[in-house]
């Protein structure tokens, strides 16, 4: 009887001990002396985002959170580390956007960083002699895949009977288009700012996302977040938009001081850090929240049916197998945190 009460007192002690290392560990694994770690995965784009991190908004204004903010190149690697769990939030394009919902990856819409303007363009080597659209065929034409700019090019190529067999089209991140653009290796790119603005010193605009616009084909660079942050740290997520939304403010108000902070960010002087930010069109929060875009929680707006329609496309594209309905792009759509106290 001693023997068992023994036995049964050190188990006692064996379970206690681990409850007190397991208590220890978690203590010890908490980040940052209990503020809430949130990754965001951005890109070196002239947007609200981007100045919010040339301003320290994000380190002066955020509250019990500690952001990393962590670059990107391509929206195909931010949907990577979204579904790999590496990131809580990211900037990616709406067309990556259509793709990952039809593929059911976990995130949401919360902001649209901007709506493309003159910031995307198709530019050819003045050399190249590609004058229009029609003088792409038979030239290696580079295109980041997956992002805006893949689905814009094969919309154009689309909307002018352009059979896109008949270009080669050649997936190319930015810094590596610039590189092949520089040693006479391609013909032309359709891609954006600042790599646009280097390829212009010997090139000249033949298209731009902006006249796509005018034609009904709509794209923007999106700020996602995935459903698990969300749900756990709605207050977070409040902050965000509520600094993005001040960044907005910032570049409407002050471009001669926006420009001055972003500049750096960009590799440009002040002059062209301005012309960059003006080829975008930026939206407020209030702006965000009309039919027109994400709409409300009530009413989603108009940006689930362009993201639907632009998975339709990719479908034809045969760059997605399939394409949910209407109403998945719609509850695709957080906008709660448009509303801006």
């Amino acid at each position: 009887m001693k023997k068992s009460f023994s036995r049964l007192f050190l188990s006692m002690m064996l379970v206690l001990a681990l409850v007190m290392i397991s208590a220890c560990g978690k203590t010890a694994s908490k980040p940052f002396d209990g503020t809430v770690e949130f990754r965001i995965g951005y890109q070196v784009i002239p947007n609200a985002e981007l100045l919010a991190k040339a301003t320290k908004m994000f380190e002066e204004k955020f509250d019990g959170v500690k952001v990393k903010l962590l670059p990107f190149e391509a929206a195909v690697d931010v949907n990577t580390a979204m579904a790999a769990g590496e990131i809580d939030a990211g900037l990616i394009g709406s067309s990556s956007v259509a793709s990952g919902v039809a593929q059911k990856l976990p995130y949401q819409v919360i902001w649209l960083h901007d709506v493309i303007g003159d910031n995307e363009a198709l530019v050819a080597k003045k050399d190249s002699g590609i004058q229009s659209l029609e003088d792409v065929v038979g030239k290696k034409i580079a295109v980041s895949f997956g992002s805006t700019t893949h689905y814009s090019l094969l919309s154009a190529l689309k909307l002018k009977g352009i059979d896109e067999n008949k270009v080669t089209i050649l997936d190319m991140k930015p810094a590596d288009m610039l590189a092949a653009w520089k040693q006479g290796q391609i013909d032309g790119g359709y891609v954006w700012y600042p790599t646009l603005g280097e390829m212009l010193a010997d090139g000249n605009i033949i298209l731009t996302s902006r006249d796509l616009a005018q034609d009904g084909i709509l794209t923007a660079d999106v700020g996602i977040a995935t459903k698990d942050f969300i749900k756990n740290h709605p207050n977070v997520l409040k902050q965000y938009i509520k600094i993005l939304n001040e960044s907005v403010q910032l570049y409407r108000s002050s471009k001669d001081q926006a420009s001055e902070a972003i500049k750096n960010e960009l590799n440009a002087s002040k002059e062209d850090a301005e012309f960059f930010m003006d080829q975008l069109i930026w939206l407020d929060a209030n702006e965000q929240a009309s039919d027109e875009f994400l709409g409300t929680v009530d009413k989603k707006g108009a940006f689930a049916k362009a993201l639907k329609d632009t998975a339709d496309f990719l479908k034809t594209q045969k760059a997605i197998e399939s394409v949910p309905d209407l109403k998945a792009y719609e509850d695709a759509i957080e906008p709660q945190f448009l509303q801006i106290d």
